[in-house]
């Protein structure tokens, strides 16, 4: 069993917790009625679920994962939507939608991995016209952060993260206009997520003592609590919501 197994339903449960901030983004859209809208990079769906809630529209989850897109289908199918959502396995590299297929593309937390700018440009014909994008980025708090901080991002981002202001002047060359955004306050993650996650991690590490897979697991999530812990104050997390145009 590996420890992304392992904690998936205590890290869902976990990330239910920050959905408030989903639904504040998604109130801040322009009112659509039954919009079509692809989650790219949705995982287990936490938020494709919330956005199936708020939207009454039709949702298309797309992730590389099958295993999560597995879960996702589960969790569907007991809150009867399965006539509303349906996923996607593929990578955000190789999205093929016809043009103008969606009124939303919503990215929580997956424009990193392809690069913040190459996203918004490569997926604004599967835009319909003044479709919108949300895109929820990791951002610098401060500028001149840490070089070990700034490393680990510079690492796990294509193009590694930015401040607030730097994401917002990307935003029009992209072709896009800002309607709005918001920062998650600086102890959201640390508070909502990683505390209690680190808790679970000392839980679990018994049961799994004879497990050397898994407790290799459990220490990488452990390592990216422990570098949270001492550099949360240099960087947080915001929702830009912008439309196309």
């Amino acid at each position: 069993m590996t420890g992304e197994t392992i904690l998936q339903t205590d890290k869902d449960m976990l990330r239910e917790g920050l959905s408030k901030y989903t639904r504040k983004a998604f109130h801040m859209l322009p009112k659509l009625d039954k919009p079509r809208i692809l989650d790219v990079g949705c995982g287990s769906g936490v938020p494709t679920i919330e956005l199936a809630r708020l939207g009454n529209g039709q949702i298309t989850g797309l992730d590389i994962n099958q295993p999560l897109l597995d879960k996702l289908t589960r969790k569907v199918e007991e809150a009867g939507l399965s006539d509303r959502v349906k996923t996607v396995k593929c990578s955000m590299f190789d999205m093929d939608f016809p043009d103008e297929s969606f009124d939303i593309i919503w990215a929580e937390g997956s424009t990193f991995i392809i690069g913040f700018e190459r996203a918004l440009k490569q997926w604004r014909r599967f835009l319909k016209p003044k479709g919108c994008l949300v895109a929820h980025e990791f951002t610098w708090s401060r500028p001149n952060p840490p070089q070990k901080v700034y490393n680990y991002w510079r690492e796990l981002a294509a193009s590694g993260i930015r401040t607030v202001r730097e994401y917002l002047e990307q935003i029009p060359a992209c072709g896009y206009d800002v309607i709005g955004y918001f920062t998650l306050p600086e102890n959201a993650w640390w508070i909502e997520y990683y505390d209690p996650l680190e808790n679970r991690i000392q839980e679990l590490r018994p049961r799994y003592i004879n497990d050397s897979k898994a407790l290799e697991m459990l220490d990488a999530e452990q390592r990216e609590i422990d570098l949270s812990r001492k550099y949360h104050e240099w960087y947080s997390s915001a929702f830009f919501i912008m439309k196309k145009r």
